[in-house]
Formats: C-alpha cells, sequence, structure tokens
C-alpha cells in the first residue's frame, strides 16, 4: 500500500497551527510595515517568540505522526522521495524570496529547510519505535549542552549547535527540532497501536474546515505570505 490514509485529526491539528502561522505572520508583516503601534519586536519579545516555538513544534509534531502514518501504511520510498521533492523546491523558493525582501537576513534554512531534512530523520527512524522517546529527548537537549563556533557560519548552522542564533527571518535547525518531529512519531506510532480510535475518529463539524486546511498545508504556506504582503501593500497604496 503506497498511499497512506488520511486522518482527519491530524489534519485538523496541523491546520489550527496554520491559522495561527497565518495570524502570526500577520502581525509580522503590519509591524514589518509599521502599522503596528506600538512597534514590536518579533525577535526578542518573549510574547512573539514563545508563540513561534509553539507553532514549529505543532507543525513538526503532526509531521512526525503523519510520518507514522506512512510508515504503517508501507508508503514506499518512491513516493516519499516525491513529496520530499515538492517540500525541498518550496524552500528554495523561500530562500530565493527572502533573499528578495530581506537581502542581509535572507532565509537559509528555515521551518521549509528543516522538515525535509527531519523528515528522511524520521523515515529511517522509524523502526526504533520505543527508542524514539529517548532519542528525541537526547536530540532536544544537546544543543543546551554543545555549542561550537564551527556551526556558526550559514553552510554549517542547519546542525544547530550554534554559539549565537544567525540574523535570519526564519530558522529551524536541526537540532533541536528532529527530537520534536520524533516524538510526534513516537506518539503517533503508540496511538497507533493501542488508541486507533484517538487517531481515526471523525471531527467536528466546526472543525473541519481545519482538516481540509491541514490537507494543503504546504500550498497554503507557500501563498499566504505572497497574499498578506500584497495585500498589504495594496491598502497602504490605497490609503495614500
Amino acid at each position: 500500500m503506497n498511499a497512506p490514509p488520511r486522518f482527519d485529526r491530524i489534519d485538523a491539528l496541523r491546520g489550527v497551527a496554520i491559522v495561527w502561522m497565518a495570524l502570526f505572520h500577520f502581525g509580522f508583516d503590519l509591524n514589518h510595515f509599521g502599522m503596528l503601534s506600538p512597534k514590536q519586536n518579533f525577535y526578542a519579545d518573549p510574547f512573539w517568540t514563545q508563540q513561534r516555538t509553539v507553532i514549529v513544534s505543532l507543525f513538526l509534531f503532526t509531521a512526525g505522526m503523519s510520518q507514522a502514518v506512512a510508515h504503517e501504511a508501507g508508503q514506499g520510498w518512491p513516493r516519499f522521495w516525491r513529496r520530499w521533492a515538492q517540500i525541498a523546491a518550496c524552500a528554495v523558493l523561500v530562500s530565493a524570496g527572502s533573499a528578495l525582501m530581506f537581502p542581509n537576513s535572507w532565509i537559509s534554512f528555515g521551518i521549509l529547510h528543516g522538515i525535509a531534512l527531519m523528515l528522511i530523520g524520521a523515515r529511517l527512524a522509524a523502526p526504533l519505535r520505543g527508542w524514539l522517546w529517548p532519542l528525541g529527548l537526547v536530540l532536544i537537549a544537546l544543543p543546551q549542552w554543545l555549542q561550537h563556533p564551527v556551526f556558526d557560519t550559514r553552510w554549517t548552522n542547519w546542525v544547530g549547535l550554534v554559539t549565537r542564533k544567525p540574523v535570519s527571518e526564519d530558522y529551524a535547525p536541526l537540532l533541536p527540532w528532529l527530537g520534536v518531529m520524533l516524538w510526534g512519531l513516537a506518539v503517533g506510532q503508540w496511538l497507533l497501536a493501542w488508541r486507533r480510535d484517538a487517531l481515526a475518529g471523525s471531527v467536528p463539524k466546526a472543525a473541519q474546515g481545519l482538516a481540509r486546511l491541514g490537507r494543503w498545508s504546504l500550498s497554503f504556506y507557500m501563498l499566504h505570505q505572497p497574499v498578506l504582503i500584497g495585500g498589504l501593500l495594496a491598502w497602504r497604496w490605497w490609503a495614500g
């Protein structure tokens, strides 16, 4: 079986992350164009940085759960690589677009770059099953124990063992975030084995829109910022 089944509850949870991300980015865009008062610091204010942490965690956790479903369904490598290529291509487009808008802080390894690399790691780690919990914990904690200046360049900071956070509009390195995806994988495997109904059950009618949105997460991710930025620029032009 090559095509894994859809689980509306996983899709709905991913939909929550997508909506939250869009609201976060809308606030960022308003701030960037001077439309928020007082001006916000999205790079240091805990109100914003903690939201980003939760949003990224939700994305990676649900990606891990989806990998559990795909692994159980026997998804073949050819299908995996086709989806992976779409994500990797979108990551390249994000880098190019951010370089035009933020030449001094363009995205060299953001969330899509991270997901592309982490999906390979999760796919290879799926057979470990019960070992995923301690492995995820080690990967999450490792950047707190080990840092080195060799990882501070744009060519090496994707590992995550940096001594300082790079100047970038988005940064989602392998460590610690692979650990979050592995925990999502572990939870997905456990639920499929012991509480399958918790994943396979239907979602309330009010959440069906979130589930549909969650199935098109990559398309939404790629389109939402151009639409938001274009809309704000049009509004600013119209308002004079």
